[in-house]
């Protein structure tokens, strides 16, 4: 088996609605991508999170109709004596770090619960386009683009987990910034780099990949409207990633390559919602919030 340089891991995508993504790292090695059958020593790993926290700057799909909320609905001693926390979260599925199930953008595909758990763990493929996006804020990964990288590192694996990294998670929570335009409700004006058809099209069809990640709004690029890249890999039941955050899996360069497992460890809280959270709000108060909300987003 050809050697891989350290852009390759094993990354568990699962989400509900929105996830918090973590991979883990072990000692380095030779071969790095795994056989069928191969275990990791998850004892011996360090956790690496690519996910962005949950609060009041999260950002969302401008079309969402409402953002993360947090109503804390109890924190304190009760009247029996004992401590009691307990929280309600409202939230639209596409902001911040999340999995878009395929039935997203094809009908009868599935839904988040119906992806077989071996589609979301498997080796996992950093590409770094980050050079042309930083020229070119529409860019998209091309076919040379992937031809180029596999002349370099060898054939995409099937079953891969592909992380494309553009280096705008360096851009959040800044909404102008990282879509390229803050225009509430109106999706018509964006500027951030994705995948291309063509890509999309190898990876998906030729190399049958699980996962297409991608650390920008979307697995499109911002001008799209047709959203090609999510009804060609939707539509063969390939989930995406999108919002990923930044961390070593996804560009840092390491002399040897490492072999990477992954998990989805926890609904991240930061900044003025954790603050809430841990305010102490005395006894049990206050009513119910309303089911979390599961607005699709019009577009994405």
């Amino acid at each position: 088996m050809k050697t891989r340089e350290a852009r390759h891991v094993a990354i568990l995508a699962a989400a509900l609605f929105a996830a918090a993504g973590c991979a883990r790292v072990s000692e380095p090695q030779t071969e790095i991508v795994p056989e069928p059958g191969a275990t990791f020593d998850l004892a011996a790993a360090e956790v690496v999170d690519l996910s962005h926290a949950y609060g009041d700057d999260t950002l969302y799909w401008p079309t969402s109709p409402s953002k993360f909320e947090l109503e804390v609905l109890s924190h304190g001693v009760t009247e029996g004596g004992f401590f009691y926390s307990a929280n309600s979260i409202s939230t639209p599925e596409h902001g911040g770090t999340h999995l878009d199930a395929p039935i997203h953008f094809a009908e009868g595909r599935w839904t988040a619960e119906q992806i077989p758990l071996d589609r979301l763990i498997g080796p996992a493929v950093v590409i770094d386009i980050s050079a042309q996006a930083a020229a070119d804020p529409d860019y998209r990964l091309g076919g040379e683009d992937l031809f180029d990288w596999e002349v370099e590192h060898g054939l995409v694996p099937e079953g891969s987990i592909v992380l494309l990294r553009t280096g705008w998670s360096q851009r959040w929570p800044d909404a102008l910034a990282y879509l390229g335009d803050d225009t509430p409700g109106d999706a018509s004006n964006l500027h951030f780099p994705a995948y291309g058809e063509e890509a999309t099209r190898t990876l998906v069809e030729q190399r049958r990949v699980a996962v297409l990640g991608v650390d920008t709004a979307s697995i499109d690029h911002g001008p799209s409207t047709d959203f090609i890249v999510h009804q060609v890999a939707n539509g063969a039941n390939v989930a995406g990633l999108e919002m990923i955050g930044a961390g070593r899996v996804q560009g840092e360069q390491q002399e040897r390559p490492r072999p990477l497992g992954g998990v989805t460890c926890r609904f991240r809280l930061g900044g003025a919602a954790a603050e809430r959270e841990g305010r102490d709000h005395g006894a049990q108060h206050g009513t119910e919030h309303p089911a979390a909300h599961r607005q699709r987003r019009r577009h994405c």
